[in-house]
């Protein structure tokens, strides 16, 4: 099941979206007394697959605005560095990683802040006066529906509510710089998400394609078998000493083919359109301000 959130008459609406992303159905229609967002979704239903059955022949969703399906309400977001086999290697020999590892062996956990969220279809700032070095990075990202503290790995994905597409737009140079994160991570824009939520019993999280153009070229195409660490390791990691909440994002890393695994390097620039693809869940859209 596909979960959105539209515009519809300049008000935020929580959508279910059939097979076929063409039509779609108020939840309000068919929860009664749902007046909230994503979020309070999440919060209320923790198994929309089978609460919400949608009748009727539905609206179509042509012309309608899709928008980040969490947007700014989330809590925590979570996201992992160097994660795939093959990027972990690429990163290492680019220059742009201050560790001394190649292959990690413990999860590198980082955070954006909320306000860089932005739906398919947005423009991305390219920010020329603070980064001449943009890039994409392709990943799949889960949202917790059930929280915890302390969860085991065998236990994870009873905690998992859905999966959506990010991309961590990274400003390369102050990543560099700065020897650490979260400033060449967090600029306004810097991670598009979208289209929608899938529910978590809509695909298998660990074989899932996945895949990154840059003006029609494809940059990054994998599998999610190339995780270092999979989900259940990292909601383990992080829940050990941090209580996780629904509604709770974390994004998983992504793999080889980013810009500054090419020589010379492939940053993005203003005018570009990236576009990526999870298998199961849809294709994400933006163009690079």
């Amino acid at each position: 099941m596909r979960i959105a959130t539209i515009e519809v008459d300049s008000k935020t609406r929580v959508v279910i979206v059939d097979d076929t992303g063409e039509n779609y159905w108020h939840v309000e229609d068919i929860l009664p007394g749902f007046e909230g967002d994503m979020l309070d979704l999440v919060e209320a239903v923790s198994a929309p697959a089978s609460m919400l059955k949608t009748a009727g022949p539905g609206q179509p969703l042509a012309g309608r605005r899709l928008l980040a399906p969490m947007q700014r309400t989330v809590r925590n977001l979570f996201l992992v560095g160097k994660n795939y086999h093959e990027h972990a290697k690429e990163f290492s020999g680019s220059g742009f990683d201050s560790s001394a590892q190649v292959v990690p062996t413990a999860p590198n956990v980082f955070t954006k802040p909320a306000s860089t969220i932005v739906g398919t279809g947005a423009d991305v700032h390219s920010h020329p006066e603070v980064t001449q070095q943009m890039d994409y990075e392709a990943e799949l990202a889960v949202i917790i529906g059930k929280g915890g503290r302390g969860i085991d790995k065998a236990d994870a994905y009873a905690h998992v509510w859905g999966y959506t597409i990010v991309n961590d737009v990274t400003a390369r140079d102050l990543q560099k710089k700065h020897g650490q994160w979260f400033l060449g991570k967090s600029l306004d824009t810097f991670c598009p998400m979208g289209p929608w939520i899938v529910t978590a019993d809509a695909i298998d999280p660990q074989n899932i394609r996945i895949q990154c153009w840059v003006n029609g070229e494809l940059r990054q195409d994998a599998n999610t078998a190339d995780l270092i660490f999979d989900i259940p390791t990292l909601i383990e990691t992080i829940s050990a000493g941090i209580e996780l909440k629904p509604g709770d994002i974390i994004v998983t890393g992504t793999p080889v083919g980013v810009g500054i695994g090419f020589n010379p390097p492939k940053f993005l620039k203003a005018g570009d359109e990236v576009r990526i693809s999870i298998e199961g869940i849809g294709t994400l859209n933006n163009s690079i301000m």
